[in-house]
């Protein structure tokens, strides 16, 4: 009786641990700022993706959004799950869900990321040549296209709002190169890195559109989850990051897609400066 009694026990033990179980994520939804076209995000992460699958055991959806906005509610509103986020995307994230926001990997290069100016003008050769121009930033939440280079910008004394004849916001860096090469303005910024992919696919020449002034480095990019993602997915997900290997052609071509030689472990507060120069810009408040 004693026997049948604690089997029984055990039993019921069993059942309410079952009911009070955590359920196991069975998708992970992934998606990105929308920098770049969204057939170019979709390309680019479609081998990482299925990289991502192997490794978590897990279907991994990506879903382009409309806009940064779209990308930073998506994932604190539980409708992401992994997002890949510009510097200042993330700040805002971290800031609108009270910081549940967790960067987890960064490429080795947004440690020191840059933003490069360019024209076709052969009067503008500075960024005091700016003044009196048309000119045009990213996405007005582009850390590189815009956050970034307007802080470069005030600290050399440029305002732009008063000092340039018109600004405007291409919305996606390739779409600055377009409206510079296009002659629609005088010039505009991007990120290096959209910047260095187009010259070296042949679809701008660095002749006609050419850069003017770089930035210092700064950092930027990140994968961000929510901080209540299962802490045991969490470390797959970055460890499958981090164990990408560019001796291994397979990881390689996923690792250039992503146009970096690796990604390296990223914290919250690599972004403050990021933080400040938005509240001092006037963009985070």
């Amino acid at each position: 009786m004693k026997r049948f009694s604690f089997l029984f026990a055990g039993i019921l033990l069993s059942i309410s641990s079952l009911l009070h179980a955590e359920p196991v994520q069975q998708v992970l939804r992934v998606s990105a700022i929308p920098d770049e076209a969204p057939t170019e995000l979709l390309r680019k992460f479609k081998p990482l993706g299925d990289y991502l699958e192997k490794k978590l055991g897990m279907k991994v959806v990506f879903t382009p959004v409309t806009d940064y906005a779209a990308s930073v509610e998506g994932l604190i509103n539980h409708k992401l799950d992994l997002v890949w986020f510009g510097g200042f995307t993330f700040v805002q994230a971290n800031e609108r869900s009270g910081g549940k926001v967790i960067p987890i990997v960064q490429r080795e290069e947004d440690q020191q990321f840059r933003s490069v100016f360019i024209t076709t003008d052969k009067s503008i050769n500075t960024l005091a040549d700016l003044k009196g121009k048309n000119f045009t930033f990213g996405s007005e939440s582009s850390t590189s296209g815009h956050l970034m280079p307007r802080s470069y910008l005030l600290a050399a004394k440029i305002n732009p709002d008063v000092d340039m004849k018109r600004i405007a916001f291409s919305g996606a860096h390739d779409a600055t190169v377009a409206a510079v090469a296009g002659g629609k303005v005088d010039a505009g910024v991007l990120n290096i890195s959209v910047w260095e992919k187009l010259v070296a696919e042949g679809k701008v020449d660095p002749k006609v559109v050419r850069v003017f002034y770089t930035t210092p480095g700064y950092f930027d990019y990140n994968w961000s989850v929510r901080s209540d993602m299962n802490p045991v997915l969490r470390k797959k997900l970055t460890d499958a990051f981090l164990e990408l290997n560019p001796n291994n052609p397979q990881d390689k071509a996923i690792l250039d897609l992503q146009r970096t030689v690796k990604f390296i472990p990223t914290r919250a507060e690599n972004y403050t400066a990021i933080e400040a120069a938005a509240r001092n810009a006037g963009l985070l408040k």
